[in-house]
């Protein structure tokens, strides 16, 4: 089972995220599970969801306290809540930022998990460019399915089809793929490095 927890704010689509996530699966012809972890928090506030892909069914239930995976879909988060806890050794992280790990004020996180795991993508600008919006959620899991390798972009692009329709789907879709290309890009050039 991979287990993919998404840390964002309250308005940013972290809920949405998990969902598309988990229709990318069944695009797979997977099982997946996505919820959210919040109360009546407002517009802003931090909000945790979480997504279980696997190849067989899901009977657990709980939240995913040691993820394989993080999306961190904003960076504000990244010294005011634990979100990289109990992350397992060999996990991933997505950051929405333009900005380096070392430049977040996280070189020491690189000591203790495989830096090529490790990346940053500008989510936020590749949204504005494609969808118009500041909306960051289908670009990181475009950026995440190229990182992690869990879902294909393709599966990623039918399950933002089928959430969004139109010019709204088509953006955020070419987004996602922009994203896909960013990471992709990254990771060959880290490999090259």
């Amino acid at each position: 089972m991979f287990q993919i927890r998404i840390h964002g704010r309250g308005g940013q689509g972290v809920v949405t995220a998990a969902e598309m996530l988990s229709l990318a699966a069944f695009a797979e012809g997977r099982h997946a599970q996505a919820f959210p972890s919040f109360g009546s928090e407002r517009m802003g506030a931090p909000v945790v969801a979480f997504a279980r892909i696997a190849d067989k069914e899901i009977r657990v239930r709980e939240p995913i306290m040691a993820p394989d995976g993080l999306i961190i879909q904003d960076p504000t988060l990244l010294h005011q809540v634990d979100v990289f806890s109990g992350l397992v050794p060999d996990g991933y992280i997505l950051i929405n930022s333009s900005r380096t790990f070392g430049e977040l004020g996280l070189s020491d996180l690189c000591e203790h998990f495989r830096v090529e795991r490790l990346l940053t993508v500008p989510a936020t600008e590749i949204a504005r460019e494609y969808v118009g919006r500041p909306m960051a959620n289908a670009a990181l899991l475009g950026g995440f399915a190229g990182l992690s390798g869990a879902l294909s972009i393709d599966s990623v692009s039918a399950a933002i089809r089928e959430k969004f329709a139109g010019k709204v789907g088509d953006g955020n879709v070419n987004a996602a793929e922009a994203a896909y290309r960013y990471v992709q890009q990254q990771m060959e050039e880290m490999a090259h490095a």
